[in-house]
Parts: structure tokens; sequence; C-alpha cells
């Protein structure tokens, strides 16, 4: 399935073009000039105060829009050369890859580029990694052990964990991670897993990994499939929780080292100021604030691990380049709904 395919699959998700996938804040433009307009999948909350930032100290104006990773990139798609965005900040690569695919993004300095290491970067220079994120198992520790549980997310399809787990099938890193089974072990062993995990009756109804998190500490659900910060963003917020991750090992899918990240439109009218989003985001701004407010990983070398976080070389992550993701999210999502998980 190519790209365009997925832009019909992401609008019928969405329900409609962005205004339907998300908020819209606009900020006040003090200097007369049209404001620079963000396609933003990162959500409000996690990340509205660095934007904010950034108009303080830039002196430039935003304009976010803000909805589900995934379905502003269809939206892009869909928009084509006549898209407002000047910017799209996503959730994960995968989105960012598939936008890039169809031409869409420009390409970025060479100084910036480099600056960030090379596994969170497009080999064509037209999307960086601004925080790295790691899939994860978050389990309940008044029910189960880390030694319970599986090695493989694979073992999830054991009956014994049937009613046990739960995922938001229609997020975005949900569906990356779909498209890193694919890239891993094709998409027949990819379906087959999606079939044991839906024989196995999973909750899916949340509407992001932070509601799954919030499930898995309150016991609707034993396991919740998300990223790694998301226990520590409920803690921040509920106090102590029974919740801890628990990493895959041998390189599975289930370990996918991720990248939130940024692009520059190529038919923006704004490429400096355009550039001067993505250098904050993935200079010392972004890289201090993302690891101390967001518990992420930092992208570039200069700026340490958060000492609560595995260091990323401890992680047995899959051998993935990141960029491929966005050719496998078409076939992850028909795959979700072929067998029903969408």
């Amino acid at each position: 399935m190519r790209v365009r395919s997925w832009v019909a699959m992401g609008l019928l998700l969405c329900g409609g073009l962005v205004a339907a996938c998300g908020d819209s804040t606009e900020a006040s433009d003090t200097s007369g000039d049209d404001p620079l307009v963000v396609y933003s999948g990162r959500e409000e909350e996690y990340v509205e105060e660095l934007l904010d930032d950034f108009e303080n100290d830039e002196g430039i104006d935003l304009e976010v829009r803000y909805g589900d990773s995934a379905e502003l990139a269809a939206t892009l798609l869909e928009e084509g050369d006549s898209t407002p965005a000047d910017v799209f900040f996503s959730q994960d690569a995968g989105s960012l890859g598939a936008v890039s695919e169809d031409g869409l993004l420009g390409e970025l300095d060479l100084e910036t580029l480099e600056r960030v290491d090379e596994q969170f970067r497009s080999p064509d220079g037209t999307w960086v990694g601004t925080s790295a994120r790691v899939r994860v198992a978050a389990y309940n520790t008044d029910v189960l052990t880390s030694d319970e549980l599986p090695d493989s997310i694979n073992g999830f399809t054991d009956p014994g964990w049937k009613g046990r787990i739960g995922f938001p099938p229609g997020n975005s890193s949900f569906q990356a991670s779909i498209a890193a089974m694919i890239l891993l072990d094709g998409e027949d062993a990819t379906r087959t897993f999606l079939e044991g995990l839906k024989a196995n009756e999973p909750v899916t109804h949340f509407e992001d990994n932070e509601a799954t998190t919030r499930a898995v500490a309150d016991g609707e659900i034993d396991v919740g499939l998300v990223n790694h910060y998301y226990i520590y963003e409920v803690a921040r917020e509920e106090g102590d929780i029974p919740v801890a991750n628990h990493f895959f090992s041998g390189g599975d899918a289930g370990s996918l080292v991720n990248a939130a990240g940024i692009g520059v439109l190529e038919g923006t009218d704004q490429p400096e100021d355009a550039q001067a989003l993505v250098e904050y985001l993935t200079g010392e701004p972004g890289q201090i604030y993302f690891p101390a407010e967001l518990v992420e990983y930092p992208v570039v070398a200069d700026y340490g691990t958060p000492e609560d976080l595995v260091p990323l070389d401890d992680i047995d992550e899959p051998d993935i380049d990141l960029s491929e993701l966005g050719a496998m999210l078409a076939p992850a999502q028909q795959l979700l709904l072929e067998v029903g998980l969408l």
C-alpha cells in the first residue's frame, strides 16, 4: 500500500481535516506578520510551555494546531502544497517519514542535523528528532513482577494474558510499533501477532498512552503497551503509583526506540522562522526541557540521560532505521483494521 492510500485511512480515523483532529491555539501577533503555523502531534499539555518560551525568547509568534500525529500527517498529505502549515512537530518518526516520502518536507540546516545523533534524523535531512522514547510494557506492581512478563511482546498472545492487557490502537506511537514489527518480522508474522492479541480480548477504549497508564495504576488492566515516560507523567499528577516499566529483550519490536521530531514544510514562506524553531527544540532549551519536564531522552550527546531512566545503551532495541517506518504505517493501519483492533 502506497503512502497516498494512507491519506484516506488517516482521514477516516480522524473524521475530517486538521480542525477536527485537535484544538487550535493561536498566539497573539504583535508584529503584524503572519504567525508560524505548527501542526503538533505532541499534546498541548506537554509542549505548550516550551513553545511559549520559544515565542518569548525568539519574538516569533506561533499558531499551533494540535492533533494525533498520524492524523495530522494524513491531513498534510491531503492538503499537499496548499497546506497552511509551516512546521510539522510529530510524536513519532513514522508520521514524519510518511510526509517526507511525499516530498512535502524541505531539507534542514546541516549544522542543526549534525548536532543530533544519527539514529534520530532522516538520511535525506528532511526531519530531525527532538527527543527519544522507548516502547515498554507498563505493569501493575501490586499484581506482577517483571520476571512474570514475557521477554518478547509476542508473549502477550499467550491465553494467560486474556483480558489483562490494554493499549490505544488509534495512537500513532502504537501504530509505529506495529510498523516496526512489519519491518522486522514481515506482514504475515505481524498479522499472526495481532490476531493472537485480539483473541486475548485486550482493553482498547483508551484515548492515549496516558489513559492506558492510568488504567494500569487503577487496576483496570495489569499491563499497558505505552511509551516509557507515561508512568512518570501520571505519577507527577497522582503521587506514587504501583506501575513500573518492563523492557523486552533480544532486539524485540516491543522495545522500539522511537523519536519525536520536527520537519519544515517545503512550501513555507517563513523558512528562517521555521528553522529557528527547529534549532530551539534541538538546542539547549529543548534538550534540557524534554528530559527535565517530560522524562524523555535527549537526542544530542551533550545532554545526559535523566537519572530515573535506563540508559539507551542498556536497552536491547530492534535494529530499525526510523526513516523506514513511514512506509509501513499504512500496512500497519490496514492490518489493525482487518484484525478488528481499529
